[in-house]
């Protein structure tokens, strides 16, 4: 209460509760997930804010766990598929589907991920046929646009597997169709798009990409990331020599110049093979996230929004989630908090691009391996502090 000088009183005026946040997290590579890292923020806002409004929105780099974000963030189902694995062979995939059935959010970790070849690694055998399956069942069950989502790859084939399971024909030099992988891009003689999925024209094709690698050269698909997969620098030689021909040669035959194109080598060139094949547009994985979720309307209202990564740096500005979140928060004047692993260089330039403050959840100068086990703990201190801040304002 408060006094007026005749006596009477008048109540405080009441502050505004802070009722509303978004939480959209990277996850912290090797540590945490971004859906355990929303669980966290999620439970400490809850203590010191009961009645508050939480909009948790997970994220992923279009890798394993793509589909599961999606879903958590905006609702849908889990379509479970029959298709070929990496190595040909019969597996148990899925994609999602989320807007009531139009659009399908299709990882091709779930098709041609590394963990599905186990020890059996080796990108010149390997294949994206399966994803393409995916891509048809999803075309065949009504939907209208595709997400797809590239990382986690066991494949340096270009996305001719995807292509093949569409209808795409790949003829060698006697005229014999095949279906490519890393060891044979060099033998494809032609290309024949004329037997393409009909449906494909009727339907909008997106790709969550978070790389800048050109197709091929000593920064390329194969040098970048073919060890990871198996390949020996003979092999990654070959695989980059075969790359270079399946360009010049859809280059000839369909008149795209692509390959010098920053994502195009992502994920052993599957990039690549989804803008020639499928005429896809290659997206920062957070804008394809942010645009789906309709962000832009669910800031409406908001107090403040939770971001973070693994590490920020100077890296970090050049597109990555808390910058793409942060961008969008400035144009409504929206608190914008990174929550990281680890604070680097060079993000001076962050606070002009809309964050409003990061903090670190590392408590003590220590190695990773040393603050690894702690995260969970850490998060939540730090959480806790933040929003004791935040409540005390």
């Amino acid at each position: 209460m408060t006094f007026k000088r005749d006596g009477s009183t008048v109540p405080f005026p009441k502050e505004k509760p802070m009722k509303k946040f978004i939480l959209i997290p990277d996850s912290f590579k090797g540590t945490l997930s971004s859906i355990e890292i929303c669980e966290i923020m999620e439970k400490e806002i809850r203590k010191q804010f009961p009645d508050a409004e939480i909009l948790s929105i997970p994220v992923a780099d279009g890798g394993e766990g793509s589909v599961d974000a999606f879903l958590l963030a905006v609702g849908g189902d889990k379509v479970n598929v029959s298709v070929k694995g990496p190595l040909f062979e019969e597996i148990s995939s899925f994609y999602g589907v989320i807007d009531g059935g139009k659009t399908a959010i299709i990882e091709m970790a779930a098709a041609a991920g590394l963990p599905l070849v186990a020890d059996k690694k080796d990108p010149l055998l390997t294949t994206t046929y399966g994803v393409g399956q995916l891509m048809v069942h999803a075309l065949e069950n009504g939907c209208e646009k595709i997400i797809m989502g590239l990382g986690g790859s066991a494949t340096n084939d270009g996305g001719c597997g995807a292509a093949a399971a569409l209808g795409i024909r790949f003829l060698d030099r006697e005229g014999k169709e095949f279906i490519p992988v890393g060891g044979t891009l060099k033998d494809i003689e032609k290309i024949d798009r004329s037997g393409i999925h009909k449906r494909l024209k009727d339907v909008s094709v997106f790709t969550m990409c978070d790389i800048d690698n050109p197709l091929y050269g000593e920064a390329g698909a194969a040098y970048i990331f073919g060890p990871q997969k198996g390949a020996t620098p003979d092999i990654v030689a070959k695989l980059d020599k075969g790359l270079r021909h399946f360009s010049n040669v859809v280059h000839r035959d369909l008149c795209y110049d692509y390959d010098i194109i920053k994502g195009t080598g992502a994920a052993g060139g599957m990039g690549f093979g989804m803008m020639v094949f499928f005429g896809s547009s290659l997206q920062m994985g957070i804008e394809t996230v942010l645009d789906t979720v309709s962000f832009n309307h669910l800031l409406d209202g908001t107090d403040v929004v939770f971001s973070g990564e693994g590490r920020i740096d100077s890296q970090s500005l050049r597109g990555k989630v808390v910058i793409g979140v942060a961008k969008r928060c400035k144009k409504r004047n929206i608190p914008l908090v990174a929550v990281v692993g680890q604070i680097g260089e060079g993000i001076d330039d962050a606070y002009g691009l809309g964050v409003t403050s990061i903090f670190s959840i590392n408590t003590a100068p220590e190695s990773f391996e040393m603050a690894r086990p702690k995260s969970k703990k850490n998060l939540t201190t730090t959480m806790d502090n933040i929003l004791r801040l935040i409540k005390g304002v």
